[in-house]
């Protein structure tokens, strides 16, 4: 298409899969929009699709895409309201033939494309014999011993969804597309961007990424909660993409919620790694990024640089690990450690097999206890237990037997807390493909039937990719405050957002003014984050600064085991360590507490 001077208007209604099931008519309804996209596939949801696929035909996709597209079809085509998703997950056939049943029913005649090609699970061994060993992404490490793997789902980019789209596709469904490609798509489509158009494709990205959570862009999980109205029903975000890939990040109008530099910038640090935010189509440097408030719930993210992408694709794959039993007793009061030693000691002596005869044992206190509790709740501290095997048996009855056995003969106050026996876990690897040997399939149906079908390679260019050098942008000059110090918890200045990313958590933290930016860009070290977060003192930690927007973004290696399914964390996917570390005390300046207040008053 030739260059169109005018935004287009993308919309979110789904943040992942289970979300608000009326969304899609909420943002079809409440206003202007020009293209419906939802995300509903995270590395978890590959793993329940794949098991799901297996017990049943129809069970590869989300089902609940499916369910509210029988909602706004026919108004999205009476209204030329373009529908792009990646809801196909392991099946994005069958989500296209399911939604092309529904439009028969309802009498309507969309065109219906789907993106495929990034299932490389048949691949596996074909890729390895030609000496294509997917090195894990972290380690390095060549992948070994393909059987076991259930899913292996490469990332696709947004040119596949644009060639749908160009041979008038309605509706477009994906497989494991990129969350920010279904944004990324209809605006590189929309305005005719090339490949190597580098700052527009990242611009979109960016806005794809901030959206890409539904409301998580305008209230939703945002540390300064308590400041935004209507959060009883949060409003979903769309981004308006302009010619140059800058955007306005935006709800409808008499939503809950708030669109707020504060809400775009904590989206911005989640679930992100370095600057350099690495995706098939193009490289966004998020150190970059600047934001302004441009009316009420109007915020413009512009300035982004992009550079080339690599010249892989990430590789996401889940295997089953086995079996696990999760066991949790009440330590309740007085002598918490004597109490725990007594109940691990009797529970292995109730035990059918030792600690040694399992594949990983993990025991922990867990000190949710307080001095002088003025509650029975408040009194109780928890001994953990978690069990994983390949073996069921080990992990099941027994293990539920030998729990109850210590009821009436072990530590005073005993009750169970929690009791999981014998459930399945899966494992989460990440790996790396060469990107030419993934091409994207794009197949139009037409009256539910194949029309067309198409190859769209997923190498971007190389050319002039070595002019191509992004400096971060700077971040304000301001002067490490001084003065009297009181100790406060961090969380009085600073916001947060943390995620999962495999085994390892990111956890990013914004401050809003410029003084509280010069002093965390010093105070918050990898040493003091360290001691602040006792269970990452041992883990490797990468700290990357995002001077232009005032944030900061650790990596937290191995935080989470072997990903979010194999994790024996309370919290697995990490989305509390963001609001824990706002919790820890530390010292700081008493005239950043004042400087809060004042922006919060004038606010």
């Amino acid at each position: 298409m030739a260059l169109m001077a005018e935004p287009i208007r993308i919309a979110n209604c789904s943040g992942f899969y289970g979300d608000r099931l009326s969304a899609a008519a909420e943002m079809v309804e409440g206003g202007h929009i020009d293209v419906l996209t939802g995300d509903w596939l995270a590395e978890l949801t590959m793993l329940i699709l794949a098991r799901t696929k297996a017990k049943r035909a129809g069970g590869g996709f989300a089902g609940s895409f499916v369910k509210q597209m029988e909602q706004v079809m026919g108004t999205c085509l009476d209204r030329g309201i373009t529908v792009v998703s990646n809801a196909g997950g392991l099946d994005p056939a069958g989500c296209a033939e399911a939604l092309a049943e529904v439009a028969d029913r309802l009498g309507l005649s969309p065109t219906i494309a789907y993106v495929a090609g990034d299932d490389l699970l048949e691949r596996l061994d074909d890729l390895l014999a030609a000496g294509v060993d997917l090195p894990d992404m972290v380690t390095g490490e060549p992948l070994a011993d393909p059987g076991r793997f259930v899913s292996a789902n490469a990332y696709l980019g947004c040119w596949g969804i644009v060639d749908a789209l160009d041979r008038g596709a309605d509706i477009v469904v994906t497989g494991r597309a990129t969350d920010a490609a279904i944004v990324c798509g209809p605006a590189a489509w929309h305005h005719g961007w090339a490949r190597d158009d580098w700052d527009a494709l990242a611009g979109a990205v960016v806005a794809g990424h901030v959206i890409e959570c539904g409301t998580q862009a305008t209230g939703g999980n945002y540390s300064f909660f308590t400041e935004v109205p209507g959060m009883g029903r949060v409003g979903f975000p769309w981004a308006e993409v302009a010619v140059d890939g800058s955007s306005t990040i935006g709800k409808h109008d008499g939503t809950g919620g708030q669109v707020s530099i504060g809400t775009v910038t904590s989206q911005l640090l989640y679930e992100i790694g370095s600057p350099a935010y690495l995706g098939p189509d193009v490289t966004s440097r998020f150190d970059t990024i600047q934001l302004d408030e441009v009316g009420p719930d109007r915020v413009r993210i512009h300035g982004v640089k992009g550079e080339p992408p690599p010249t892989t694709l990430k590789v996401s794959m889940n295997a089953m690990g086995g079996h696990r039993a999760d066991l949790s007793v009440a330590l309740t009061g007085l002598d918490v450690e004597a109490k725990a030693a007594l109940a691990e000691e009797a529970f292995w002596i109730a035990m059918p097999d030792g600690p040694d005869d399992f594949e990983s044992v993990e025991s922990r206190i867990v000190r949710t206890d307080k001095i002088d509790p003025a509650s029975n709740e408040e009194a109780v501290a928890q001994w953990c237990l978690t069990l994983k095997d390949a073996d069921e048996r080990k992990v099941g009855r027994g293990v539920f037997n030998a729990m109850t056995e210590m009821a009436l003969s072990t530590i005073p106050g005993f009750f169970s807390v929690r009791s999981s026996a014998s459930r399945a876990f899966g494992v989460h690897r990440a790996g790396l493909v060469p990107a030419d040997l993934v091409p994207q399939d794009v197949v139009v149906l037409e009256a539910g039937q194949v029309a067309s079908r198409t190859v769209v390679e997923s190498t971007a260019p190389t050319s002039a990719a070595a002019d191509v050098s992004v400096e971060p942008r700077p971040g304000p000059d301001a002067t490490i405050p001084g003065g009297p110090t009181v100790a406060v918890p961090l969380g009085r200045i600073a916001g947060a957002r943390s995620g999962d990313k495999g085994g390892d958590a990111n956890l990013g933290l914004f401050v809003r003014d410029d003084a509280a930016w010069a002093w965390l860009d010093d105070h918050l070290t990898v040493d003091r984050l360290r001691v602040l977060l006792p269970e990452a003192a041992d883990l490797s930690i990468e700290r990357h600064r995002l001077p232009a927007i005032r944030s900061l973004n650790f990596m937290i290696r191995g935080l989470l085991g072997e990903g979010v399914a194999a994790s024996s964390r309370q919290d697995g996917q990490a989305k509390s360590l963001g609001e824990w570390i706002r919790a820890r005390v530390v010292e700081m300046p008493a005239s950043l507490l004042h400087t809060e207040q004042s922006d919060e008053a004038s606010g």
